[in-house]
């Protein structure tokens, strides 16, 4: 069993920061790769990045790279997604998730259906 649990989002202007963690417990959360996904009202959920088990691999949505980091702590067992140049429509709820394997590829990287825990989510609101 995984938990996983988010903080660290918030309420910001246009053109700021944010930097919202993930702690997780329970089985070894080195071994697996990680994954933010975003969730507006009324839209779908969509990744916004993913980082493999080492870290040393990334990959984001087109929306946010450039602006966004995504890092892990094996250490802490804590994922984080340094986020810069906040838009408005940046604006959603934030949650991690742990896929079922430790790589990820470009074609399944999206897929919610191989990330088998997921966060309770953090709101990120950026205001105009």
């Amino acid at each position: 069993q995984v938990q996983l649990v988010e903080s660290g989002g918030g309420l910001v202007q246009a053109g700021g920061s944010l930097r919202p963690s993930c702690a997780a417990s329970g089985r070894t959360f080195s071994t697996y790769a990680m994954g933010w996904f975003r969730q507006a009202p009324g839209k779908e959920r969509e990744l916004v990045a993913v980082i493999s088990w080492t870290g040393g691999n990334t990959y984001y949505a087109d929306s946010v790279k450039g602006r966004f980091t995504i890092s892990r702590d094996n250490a802490k067992s804590t994922v984080y997604l340094q986020m810069n140049s906040l838009k408005p429509e940046d604006t959603a709820a934030y949650y991690c998730a742990k896929k079922s394997s430790p790589y990820f590829s470009e074609n399944d990287a999206p897929r919610i259906s191989l990330y088998d825990y997921w966060g309770q989510g953090t709101q990120v609101t950026v205001s105009s």
